[in-house]
């Protein structure tokens, strides 16, 4: 048993005609015949009775109407689920991001995104989250998880993923567990030298109308939360970063309610936010 004999039953079952089904489906009225013919000599049984003047179903013939119908839409649309998958996205998509963002906010992105995409090879590099709207703008990479600032330039394009607030650590040994008990006249701290926490650090320390004792200015959020593990000072990092640093245990978070919090963005160039690879992207964050 074929499609096209089923197809070619299903229209004559429905006309009860054989010229009007012959004409319709492109066939000869003798094809049509021996199409027929093939599919009652298949299930050993008559589904038509004919004569000159008329075509009438058979019990089994009204049975085989059923089945055709149903076998035909559920090859309809098993064939329109071939072609989707066959006109999937395909393409290379480079993608940068912090160690600490491929382990908080990646997984769930990629996830879905696979999900979706299977065909599209992702080529994630891992590093400094302050170099991730330069790798955007050089054209390293398509798109960035990436913090969001008042500054970005006018050319990125970001789509909201995140917003994750900042605390203050300290040594798990200082046994310091409320601002208040921080004396600023004798712990030193580890700064942030670049990047949008510097600016935020440094602001929420002039609010405060704090001059800290400055133990080393250092590059990178898992830096800071090493050297205050290590009993180095204080220090105040995004907390998605102690929560998945392997020091955490040998820090003390003390929540910090009037800092500015980090904005994360999925980002990439305004100019190629329509690409349909990285639109894709952006659609599921």
């Amino acid at each position: 048993m074929d499609f096209r004999s089923l197809q070619l039953f299903h229209h004559l079952a429905s006309s009860l005609h054989f010229g009007k089904t012959a004409e319709a489906m492109y066939v000869s009225p003798s094809t049509l015949s021996r199409a027929i013919q093939r599919l009652e000599q298949e299930c050993d049984t008559i589904l038509l009775v004919r004569d000159n003047r008329s075509v009438n179903l058979t019990a089994a013939g009204e049975k085989m109407r059923d089945f055709a119908a149903d076998t035909l839409q559920q090859w309809s649309q098993i064939k329109a689920e071939f072609s989707k998958n066959n006109q999937q996205l395909r393409g290379q998509l480079k993608l940068y991001c912090s160690v600490t963002a491929s382990y908080s906010h990646l997984p769930s992105i990629l996830d879905k995104f696979r999900a979706r995409y299977p065909q599209v090879e992702i080529q994630l590099t891992t590093g400094d989250p302050n170099m991730a709207i330069d790798k955007i703008l050089t054209k390293q990479v398509d798109v960035a998880i990436a913090v969001v600032t008042p500054d970005l330039p006018a050319n990125i394009h970001h789509h909201h993923l995140d917003s994750r607030p900042l605390v203050m650590i300290c040594p798990s040994t200082s046994k310091i567990t409320r601002l208040e008990q921080v004396d600023w006249r004798k712990i030193s701290m580890i700064l942030p030298e670049a990047g949008p926490s510097k600016r935020i650090v440094h602001h929420w320390l002039t609010e405060h109308g704090i001059r800290p004792k400055v133990y080393a200015n250092v590059a990178g959020h898992e830096a800071i939360v090493s050297m205050v593990a290590l009993g180095c000072g204080l220090g105040i990092v995004p907390k998605v970063v102690v929560d998945n640093s392997v020091a955490r245990d040998k820090v003390n978070c003390i929540a910090l309610t009037d800092i500015e919090s980090f904005q994360l963005g999925i980002c990439c160039l305004a100019e190629r936010a329509q690409d349909p690879l990285i639109r894709s992207m952006l659609q599921v964050s």
